[in-house]
């Protein structure tokens, strides 16, 4: 999941369906995107950054933290 995106979605007042025709895609597959169901290609994440006005790296800031180390080191 994309907490950051959301954000900025709401933030912005645009609904995923409004971003998803502006993006010229399907609603469905934008909504796997933003939860973390669907990677995002370097193009699409790109032309999201430009609609929502905001750095690509920070939309797409994961949940999820560093991965632990298997040798039980953080």
């Amino acid at each position: 999941m994309y907490p950051n995106l959301k954000l900025q979605l709401w933030r912005a007042g645009i609904r995923q369906n409004r971003l998803a025709q502006l993006l010229g895609m399907d609603e469905t597959m934008l909504s796997k995107v933003i939860n973390g169901y669907r990677a995002a290609s370097p193009e699409l994440r790109g032309k999201i950054a430009v609609i929502l006005q905001q750095d690509e790296e920070w939309l797409f800031e994961s949940l999820a933290g560093p991965k632990p180390d298997l040798n039980g080191r953080a």
